[in-house]
């Protein structure tokens, strides 16, 4: 059993560590105890989808997908930077997302979420393939436990006077440099970009 918590909690870590950033600006945007809970709710939902996508991969399909195929998701937080840096304040976005009536911070974090754990179902996908079901169960538990440290994490950090100072001052650079980044980073790193450039 301690095997099997060691290695879900090092495959959830390996994988998110560097989303840390990612929550520390999202959560910088946040101003009310509601939107706390939308991020969380936000990291979970868009961590589920990837793990059921990787339990639907490994156990009914069998495949694992091209590399080239997964970094297509980068271009979610892509167009979310855009979004950020062409329309002007993120106020004006969550007011325009908010009259549809769902949480902006909430998908902001589930596809951002989703986009940039990606890249992590080529780890996903051969782990879960080779838990047997009591496995799978303490993987689980162990990611919704990390997932709540981690947010926890990039909250606190994001509190602290100096980080939190150049995150208000800045967010109009940092915003849409570290989503469009992101999105860059997902795409070259499963070779997206690469590909396409190949073909032409």
């Amino acid at each position: 059993m301690l095997t099997s918590v060691f290695s879900a909690v090092a495959v959830y870590v390996s994988t998110s560590i560097d989303y840390l950033v990612i929550l520390m600006v999202i959560f910088s945007q946040s101003h009310t105890k509601k939107d706390l809970h939308h991020i969380y709710w936000g990291q979970y939902i868009g961590t589920a989808i990837l793990v059921a996508v990787s339990l639907f991969a490994a156990y009914v399909l069998n495949f694992i997908p091209k590399d080239w195929v997964i970094g297509l998701l980068g271009l979610i937080p892509i167009y979310l930077g855009v979004r950020v840096a062409v329309v002007g304040e993120e106020e004006e976005i969550v007011e325009k997302l908010a009259s549809g009536g769902t949480s902006p911070l909430f998908w902001t974090v589930a596809l951002t979420t989703i986009a940039s754990g990606g890249d992590n179902l080529g780890i996903y996908i051969p782990y879960f393939a080779s838990l047997v079901v009591p496995q799978i169960l303490i993987a689980l538990v162990i990611f919704a436990i990390s997932i709540a440290i981690l947010c926890y994490t990039g909250y606190r950090v994001q509190k602290i006077p100096f980080v939190s100072e150049a995150l208000e001052r800045y967010k109009r650079i940092i915003v849409p440099f570290v989503f469009i980044g992101l999105g860059i980073y997902i795409m070259v790193e499963n070779e997206t970009i690469q590909t396409f450039c190949a073909v032409w």
